[in-house]
């Protein structure tokens, strides 16, 4: 039937679902290889730059330790390692390809892995007693690991060049109700750098309502569609009345066809580190965690944030005097700006930065309001006649905005979070928007790493509120490193 119809022509005997109610031992399955080619040379490249990354670190473990004059002991430990570390990073499921150009699991298993092979050289000299220098180990390791690291990231970003493309994607079947489905469909479309393409939606029978997507299917016969499109993932849209045995019969056919299925809980913006499934009397129950926003995680932030303000203030010392002098120097008034923002928990407190306008600018706000370039809430001009010169050049590379620095040093604001509101901004919160101010305002954030001026008021509501749901040490160093590309790029600042 098709999807087009209304639901009243529908014969309500029918199922809403079409799937076999008996899964046969063995299926004919569809034609097809059971791995896309490009996961295979991800695959190689991978393991090959594991096994370069392994050879490097233990040719400069071996030349730091011992020079030239290498033991033939060290020879066959050296020889041996590279082979263990592709081992370990296979065990720790690094080449899983499902965590390919997506996710931070593909970091972390070279991470586990590192950890793991350092515990499995110490145990094995242990027990055979064999004397293996402290120094070489202890190089070695962290040298193949870092590495790995960067060879793995690259590969990742060369992956994601060509997702951007359209290639190298998983074909997709999203199954569920117009609504939910649409929505579904619009997040995997969203990021093409996560690989998913969707090449047709299924619908139950009767659910004519909401867009289609321009490969709809009318038909509830998920098993025949896969078939049809060659899918690789099916992915199900949250729907009632597909779960339970009906759902389990699934993805036992779409085993035997080498099918992945995925299932969409329809929670959103919420990270992987919240969610857990546990089992509780014969089901798997996501169990979603609370955020944190206080407690031990963040006295160890307000700590990072103060130790590495202090060393930046230490190293661009020079940088921040000798932008004062260019301020004084080159238009009237005070060096820095100071201007009232509102913190943690609704606390306002002066916000520092290094004076790019003129003194008369508050003054001038009120006649350039409907030149605004912002997002309806926050006033910006891409060519705001009130900034000076110098002004312009600072702020394209954001080093207004190094005096924050001492605000991070105060406990006012922190190097990571949302960004720091105005009192009249804050007037103008939704009930939801008001969870920005669970914690600190940052000198960066999600919102300086996604597009800064660019970005719309719900965009930038969005991330922050992401940012406070979704907090951990990782993401704030995510973010810084993110920052650093930002700034020098200047995208969306003016």
């Amino acid at each position: 039937m098709s999807g087009a119809e209304a639901p009243d022509a529908v014969d309500s005997r029918r199922p809403l679902w079409v799937v076999p109610h008996e899964v046969p031992a063995i299926v004919p399955l569809p034609s097809r290889s059971t791995e896309p080619r490009w996961v295979g040379v991800y695959r190689w490249a991978a393991v090959g730059g594991d096994l370069l990354a392994a050879m490097l670190g233990v040719s400069i473990a071996l030349l730091t330790r011992f020079g030239y004059h290498v033991g033939s002991s060290y020879l066959v430990v050296s020889s041996v390692l590279p082979l263990a570390w592709v081992a370990a990073v296979a065990l720790s499921k690094g080449y899983d390809s499902r965590f390919y150009g997506a996710g931070p699991d593909e970091f972390r298993s070279l991470l586990r892995a590192g950890v793991g092979l350092t515990a499995a050289v110490a145990m094995t000299s242990y027990v055979t007693k064999a004397e293996i220098a402290r120094g070489f180990v202890v190089l070695a390791i962290p040298v193949m690991v870092v590495a790995a690291l960067l060879l793995r990231y690259a590969l990742r970003k060369d992956l994601h060049r060509h997702r951007v493309r359209g290639r190298c994607m998983h074909r997709v079947l999203v199954v569920g109700r117009s609504g939910p489905a649409a929505t579904l469909c619009e997040h995997l479309e969203s990021r093409p750098t996560d690989g998913f393409r969707v090449v047709a939606t299924c619908r139950p029978h009767g659910d004519g309502n909401g867009p289609m997507h321009p490969d709809e299917l009318g038909e509830p016969d998920i098993l025949a569609a896969a078939d049809r499109h060659a899918v690789e993932v099916v992915a199900i849209a949250t729907d009632p009345e597909l779960a339970g045995q009906l759902l389990r019969r699934l993805s036992w056919a779409l085993e035997q066809r080498g099918i992945e299925l995925i299932v969409s809980p329809g929670i959103i913006e919420v990270a992987g580190p919240r969610i857990s499934v546990r089992p509780v009397a014969g089901l798997s129950l996501l169990h979603l965690e609370r955020p944190s926003v206080s407690g031990g995680p963040h006295l160890m932030k307000a700590v990072f944030d103060r130790i590495v303000a202090l060393g930046i203030v230490a190293v661009l010392s020079p940088v921040l005097i000798g932008l004062a002098l260019a301020v004084k120097l080159t238009s009237s008034g005070p060096v820095l700006f100071r201007q009232q923002r509102v913190g943690r928990a609704g606390a306002e407190f002066t916000m520092l930065k290094f004076r790019s306008m003129y003194v008369d600018a508050e003054e001038r706000l009120s006649d350039l309001y409907a030149l605004s370039d912002g997002n309806g809430v926050i006033f910006k001009m891409r060519n705001d006649p009130r900034m000076t010169p110098l002004g312009r050049w600072i702020r394209r590379f954001s080093l207004d905005e190094l005096p924050q620095l001492f605000n991070v040093l105060r406990g006012d604001m922190s190097l990571v979070g949302p960004r720091p509101p105005l009192a009249e901004e804050v007037a103008l919160y939704a009930a939801d928007d008001s969870r920005r101010m669970l914690v600190k305002p940052g000198m960066t954030g999600l919102w300086q790493v996604s597009g800064r001026s660019d970005l719309s008021w719900d965009e930038s509501v969005r991330l922050d509120l992401r940012y406070v749901d979704n907090w951990s040490m990782t993401l704030d160093l995510l973010i810084l490193w993110k920052t650093v590309r930002a700034v020098f790029y200047g995208a969306g600042a003016y």
